[in-house]
């Protein structure tokens, strides 16, 4: 019964959205603070249709949450189409790195300072609040892999590294628990073990395994004349499952490795396509389904110019991308509305004091205090600053604490403040992010 109810839920919630997705588009408010606000309306606050242990379910929500973020990293890695030896990654780059590491200390010294919580949770927390959400930040990432405005691609290409970059200061926060402060020799191993190895080879391992991967399936189709009706949503699942186990096989951040491997798999449909600033899926139409058409069915333009490499690369790219996103979608719909149900039960009232200094004090002044030159403007700057939008990788971060070693009091504030500022993103940066963004781009056309 409960798994119909459930299904009963999710599918409800999905009705829902489809019937008002008309509506919601001309208003200040996103798809997440709605299903948020689904979640709460059918919990124990409202019907009260619907209850979550935490505890008793943290092993699958684990998996769960880890699930959504590895589709939203990899749908990430594949919209981003610029050389990486573009001077716009140094926004991704110090958005990721020295950014997340003040956003974390500033954290750390606000729970410690004002809510008088342990050096250990507090720099816990801090780690799982620190990365912005692959899933949620949707609109203020960029909107095809041929938008190149210094924003947007700044802000996704944070979204997609800072999931796997935060994973070390996770696992600090909980030795530091587990040890009691830096005693014993365990800081060393941590700083080789999830730092000087686990990161550059899980970015490594999934490039390269994407980078290979798609060249291999080009020249596969173009040898047997099979550009438009292969199964691209296989390949999707088949290089997010290959780039993941083999990087936590070896050690690396299976994180990394998705956003890598999709990054791997662009930059060989860049290749393929003679560098062309145009991306292959512009130039050829997604098909729909596996109906067997002949490739100019497919195709916008003249199909005489394009080559069987930009056929094939942009059937392939589209219908990947087609494919993520709708999981990655399906996925935020049901964590948000589970984090509406458990909501109530969890709401923590020192968040709000929290999610404040957070929003409008540390990530602001930690993106301020970077020297981004010419790479981003005074608005460009304020903007970024206030886009840190908090969710899903979040919550998958608090589910591994749970599940490896995170107990007590401890675990109970962990979880309370998490969820409560999470939320509270949710609410604050969906009712903030439309009209500024629409303000953005208005701007963007006047000095254009």
């Amino acid at each position: 019964m409960t798994f119909i109810l459930w299904m009963a839920v999710l599918g409800s919630v999905l009705l829902i959205l489809a019937l008002t997705s008309s509506y919601l588009r001309w208003m200040p408010v996103t798809t997440s603070a709605v299903c948020l606000l689904l979640g709460v309306g059918i919990g124990p606050l409202g019907m009260d249709l619907l209850h979550l242990d935490i505890k008793a379910s943290a092993r699958w929500m684990e998996h769960l949450t880890e699930v959504a973020v590895l589709f939203s990293l990899f749908v990430s890695g594949l919209k981003l189409r610029l050389p990486l030896q573009h001077r716009t990654w140094r926004i991704a780059f110090g958005m990721a790195g020295p950014v997340m590491l003040l956003t974390i200390l500033g954290t750390c010294l606000v729970l410690h300072g004002l809510l008088g919580l342990s050096w250990g949770v507090s720099l816990l927390v801090g780690a799982i609040l620190a990365p912005t959400d692959p899933v949620l930040a949707g609109l203020v990432q960029v909107n095809n892999a041929q938008d190149y405005d210094s924003l947007r691609f700044g802000l996704s290409g944070e979204a997609g590294l800072n999931d796997g970059t935060a994973f070390p200061f996770v696992i600090f926060g909980l030795m530091f628990m587990q040890h009691g402060g830096f005693d014993g020799d365990w800081l060393g191993g941590w700083v080789l073990k999830n730092l000087i190895w686990a990161v550059p080879a899980g970015l490594l391992t999934g490039y390269w395994m994407g980078r290979g991967i798609g060249r291999l399936t080009l020249k596969m189709r173009i040898t047997n004349a099979d550009s438009t009706l292969s199964p691209n949503d296989y390949l999707t699942l088949a290089l997010i499952a290959l780039a993941y186990v083999v990087a936590e096989a070896i050690g690396g951040y299976g994180f990394l490795s998705v956003f890598a491997a999709g990054l791997g798999l662009r930059q060989a449909e860049f290749k393929s396509t003679g560098n062309s600033q145009i991306p292959a899926e512009h130039l050829a139409k997604p098909l729909v389904g596996h109906m067997e058409v002949e490739p100019e069915q497919a195709l916008h333009g003249d199909v005489g110019e394009l080559q069987d490499t930009q056929i094939a690369a942009g059937v392939m790219m589209g219908d990947m991308l087609a494919f993520g996103s709708l999981v990655e979608r399906s996925m935020e719909v049901f964590l948000v509305t589970l984090l509406g149900v458990v909501l109530v039960s969890h709401w923590d009232w020192r968040a709000l004091v929290v999610g404040a200094l957070l929003f409008c004090v540390i990530r602001p002044l930690s993106v301020l205090s970077m020297p981004w030159g010419s790479l981003l403007d005074r608005h460009q700057r304020g903007l970024v600053g206030w886009f840190g939008i908090r969710g899903i990788g979040s919550i998958y971060y608090l589910f591994y604490a749970i599940n490896h070693g995170l107990v007590g009091t401890s675990s109970a504030v962990a979880v309370n403040l998490t969820l409560s500022v999470i939320a509270l993103s949710i609410v604050v940066h969906g009712l903030s992010t439309q009209p500024m963004l629409v303000w953005y781009e208005r701007r963007a056309q006047v000095h254009t």
